[in-house]
Parts: C-alpha cells; sequence; structure tokens
C-alpha cells in the first residue's frame, strides 16, 4: 500500500547547540498546525533520537501527514559520493521497521499515467500549510501578548481581517453564559464600520455547537462559539461577499479556540488582580489627617509592579485631646505573606493606640501579638511615635524597635539621630520597651525611612554607608517636608541603575 502524503512542512535546522531546541520548537509548532499535539512527547522523542549525532551539519527537518501517520524525515546532504541511481530510479533509499530492513526507489510515470494530483500541486499545498502555521503562530503570540480582558477582542478582530474575512465582530458576555454585546468590530474599509454596527446590532445571537452560518443582506457570516473551559465566553463572527472555503472555515476555528481560551485567561487574571488589589488596598490607611502646626509628608513604595502593599507600613491618626500618633514599619520579607503582618501590625497599633494605651504599652503588646500568629510570625521593625503640640514647637514621644533611626535636621544643616534602638519585634516574648521624649523647634524636621532606603545597594556599596543618608538629609535644610521626601527618594532611585528590589517607606515631619 502506497502512502500519499496530505501535507508536508519543512525547515532548515542550522547545526550547533541550538539545533536541538530549534527542531523541537518547529515540531510544536507543526504539531498545533495539526492539531494532533497529543503525540508531542513521541515526536519530540524522536526528534531527539534522529539528530543525536547530526548536529554538526546543517539538515532539513521535515514532517509529512500522511493521514493516518506522520512521518519525520531528518534530510541531509551525503558526505561521500552519491552512488548511481538503482536502475534508473529518481529516489531510492533505506527504510527499517521492526525487524525489517526494506530498501526502496521510486520510478516516475509518464505523464499521461499519473494521477490527477501532481508533485506541484502537493509542493504548493504544503507551502499553504506552512503560510497557515505562521499565521496561527503569530495569532497566537499576540493574544498571549495581553492579559487585558479588553484588548482580546480587538486582537481577534484585527488578525481576522483581511487575512480570512472582509469584516470581523466579536460579541463577549460579561458573565459566562449571559447575554452578548458588540465589544469589537473591524472592516477591511474602516469608512464602513459604523454602518456595520448598525446591521449588527439587531443580530440574533448564534448558537453554541460549532460554526453557525447567516447571510445578512450581501454578506455571508460564519459565527464561532467562543468557548473555553466549558464556558460560553461571546462569539467571534466572520464576514464576506463569497463563500468561505473550507480551509478558511477550519483555520477560523482554531483560531476561535485560541482565543476563547486567550480570553479566559485574561478574564481570570484580572479577577485575581481585582481581588488582590482590593485586599491590599485594605491594608494601606485611609486618608492622613491634617495635623495643626505641623507639615508632613508621606512615600510609599512597595517592591514588585503588580503589588501596593509589601512588608513596609506607615500610619498616621488621632487619638484624641490633640494627640496624633504615627508608625512606620518593616515586616521580614516582600509580597502577600509579608503583607498579611503588615495589616495585623497596623490595626493592632490603631486599635491599641485609640484604647488609650501609651507608645510602649502598644509596642509591648504588639509584640506578642506577633508572636502568637505561631508559624506564619515574621519580625519586624518600627518606629511608633506620638506628636503632640508643645510651647514653641512639637513634643514627640518615640520608640524605635530594632527600626533604622530616625533623624532630625536642625535649620542650619545639623542632623543627628534621636532614638535609642530597641530589640525588633516577633522575636523575645519577654522584651521590655521604652519611650523617649524629643522636641522638634520651628524649622526641624523629623525623616523615618525602612531599610529599603539605607540599605539600597550599588554593587558593594550602600546608600547609608559611612552616614550616607545624614549627608543627603543635610543638603534639605529649609526644604518642606514634601521637598525632604521627594529629594530622599530621587536619591535611592539614582544610586542604582537597576530598579530597587525592596520596598521604600518616608516620612517626614516638619515644624513649619
Amino acid at each position: 500500500m502506497v502512502t500519499i502524503p496530505q501535507a508536508v512542512l519543512a525547515a532548515p535546522i542550522a547545526p550547533g547547540e541550538t539545533a536541538l531546541p530549534e527542531a523541537k520548537r518547529f515540531t510544536r509548532e507543526v504539531l498545533t498546525a495539526w492539531a494532533v499535539m497529543s503525540v508531542s512527547a513521541r515526536a519530540e522523542r524522536l526528534v531527539e533520537e534522529l539528530l543525536a549525532d547530526r548536529t554538526g551539519e546543517p539538515v532539513e527537518l521535515a514532517w509529512i501527514h500522511c493521514g493516518q501517520s506522520i512521518r519525520l524525515e531528518v534530510r541531509e546532504k551525503p558526505k561521500e559520493r552519491t552512488p548511481a541511481s538503482p536502475a534508473g530510479a529518481s529516489e531510492w533509499g533505506e527504510a527499517y521497521g521492526p525487524g525489517v530492513r526494506a530498501r526502496w526507489a521510486t520510478i516516475d510515470l509518464p505523464e499521461e499515467e499519473r494521477a490527477p494530483e501532481t508533485g506541484e500541486e502537493r509542493a504548493a499545498e504544503a507551502r499553504h500549510g506552512a503560510g497557515w502555521l505562521g499565521f496561527l503562530a503569530d495569532a497566537s503570540d499576540l493574544l498571549a501578548g495581553t492579559l487585558d480582558p479588553d484588548m482580546v477582542p480587538a486582537i481577534i478582530a484585527q488578525v481576522v481581517v483581511p487575512r480570512l474575512a472582509t469584516w470581523c465582530a466579536v460579541h463577549t458576555a460579561e458573565h459566562a453564559g449571559g447575554p452578548l454585546r458588540l465589544a469589537y468590530v473591524w472592516h477591511a474599509d474602516e469608512t464602513q464600520l459604523d454602518r456595520l454596527r448598525r446591521r449588527l446590532s439587531d443580530l440574533p445571537e448564534a448558537g453554541a455547537d460549532g460554526p453557525e452560518l447567516q447571510q445578512i443582506g450581501e454578506w455571508q457570516t460564519l459565527a464561532f462559539p467562543l468557548t473555553a473551559r466549558g464556558r460560553r465566553l461571546g462569539v467571534m463572527r466572520l464576514g464576506r461577499r463569497d463563500t468561505f472555503p473550507e480551509e478558511i472555515v477550519q483555520i477560523a476555528e482554531d483560531l476561535s479556540r485560541r482565543a476563547a481560551l486567550s480570553m479566559d485567561n485574561a478574564r481570570l487574571y484580572a479577577r485575581q488582580a481585582a481581588a488582590k488589589l482590593a485586599l491590599q488596598r485594605s491594608l494601606l490607611p485611609p486618608e492622613l489627617p491634617v495635623i495643626p502646626g505641623l507639615d508632613f509628608h508621606v512615600i510609599y513604595e512597595p517592591a514588585g509592579e503588580d503589588n501596593e502593599v509589601g512588608g513596609d507600613f506607615y500610619d498616621l491618626f488621632p487619638v484624641g485631646d490633640g494627640a496624633w500618633r504615627f508608625a512606620i514599619g518593616d515586616v521580614c520579607g516582600t509580597g502577600p505573606e509579608a503583607a498579611a503582618v503588615t495589616g495585623l501590625a497596623r490595626h493592632t497599633l490603631r486599635l491599641l493606640a485609640r484604647e488609650g494605651y501609651g507608645v510602649a504599652a502598644v509596642v509591648g503588646r504588639l509584640n506578642q501579638a506577633i508572636l502568637e500568629e505561631g508559624e506564619r510570625a515574621r519580625f519586624l521593625t518600627l518606629l511608633h511615635g506620638e506628636i503632640a503640640s508643645g510651647e514653641n514647637g512639637v513634643d514627640l514621644t518615640l520608640l524605635s524597635a530594632g527600626h533604622p533611626e530616625p533623624l532630625r535636621l536642625r535649620p542650619d544643616g545639623t542632623v543627628e539621630p534621636v532614638a535609642t534602638p530597641q530589640t525588633l519585634l516577633g522575636i523575645f516574648p519577654e522584651a521590655d520597651y521604652a519611650a523617649e521624649r524629643v522636641h522638634l523647634d520651628p524649622g526641624d524636621v523629623l525623616l523615618a525611612v525602612t531599610d529599603g532606603v539605607t540599605e539600597r545597594r550599588s554593587g558593594s556599596r550602600l546608600l547609608d554607608d559611612d552616614g550616607g543618608l545624614a549627608r543627603l538629609l543635610a543638603d534639605c535644610a529649609g526644604l518642606s517636608a514634601r521637598a525632604v521626601a521627594e529629594r530622599i527618594r530621587r536619591a535611592v532611585q539614582e544610586f542604582a541603575a537597576e530598579p530597587s528590589t525592596d520596598d521604600v517607606a518616608i516620612l517626614a515631619l516638619r515644624v513649619p
């Protein structure tokens, strides 16, 4: 029985270390285009074996679809003189099977005795298949490149037009199985978009099973359900004036499956991101108060592009009788685990302070609360203080539990630390804490930061080496609290070329 190839896809493979990865990548693309990914593991093992001793010379890798099977050929130029054709055969070679070695040869038939499908037609079919393979691969790359649910319909429509159809409309449902709305429409002639939208506005919904053919005026349309993981997310509708070739229908159906999966992934990501954002924002303090006689500014930058809350935290809130409390702290680590302890610390501080506990008592009870978290506990550093109006300035009651020392800037540029470091929280249950009193005169600035500032690294150097932070602060004499905080932030950013990998919190208090 002679097997006639239905499709052939081939690619040159350059020698070297990239030969095998490139051959495997090409194989995966072929299997995806032919919808036979179930044999991908076997196909990649076959590629490994046939290329094992042929990585030193360029070869051509050819996959041949024979209907009931697929065949791999590794084609290379012979290293020795090619032997003469046996008996005038146009092609010859050897084939191996279980316990069998077969020598084969091909004889070209006279033109009048050849089958209707010629070798040229097969070659054209192979080239056509390779073109669609590239189209689907490019479409998959574009769809995989976004996690924005609103962008996916636009990508789908612009991929389809004009390659598969004259126009494409994508309808989506806000909830799986819900009513459809027109999310995006694209036409090869942009002047026809408004007219097309009007015609699509009252179109009956397409069925949920397979492509559905409809006639809309002069347009023949095909509607493909966008279904992923058993959920109907929308419909992709293609329109053209002539009949859809079967080949286009198959490509569009393949594309609709990829588009549906991309849309579902984008929606899942968006829901997770929204839930994460809501939880993160619940850990941030509400709107900061206005404190008479005090200029202050806070900068907070969590590490990571998608984080609003990390291991650093801050707070500033009233406790009654003309007093306010502030806190700036740093939980060990970053990310969600650190943020959980951040929430515990900030809410515990507020609750205890408003219950009338002093600064030292609040810190001691917070230490016990963290230790009670058991395995989830993480140690943290904290600067906690109370602000009260005093004669000719502001009186502060401070406690620094293992935190980078707060600095006071005098109007003449003098900088000095103003709190004694004490034991950080979450380590020793018997730790005892004591608060200190500090007075800020008019023009004085109190700067408090987390170690994302002091330990900002550039090579082997840290920003605070040899009093680096104090020198930066000394240059801020006469500036507002906002200007002081912004200057410190800019210095952190410019200290190293690479982005910071640690959370950053900066609190500046200034007496006008």
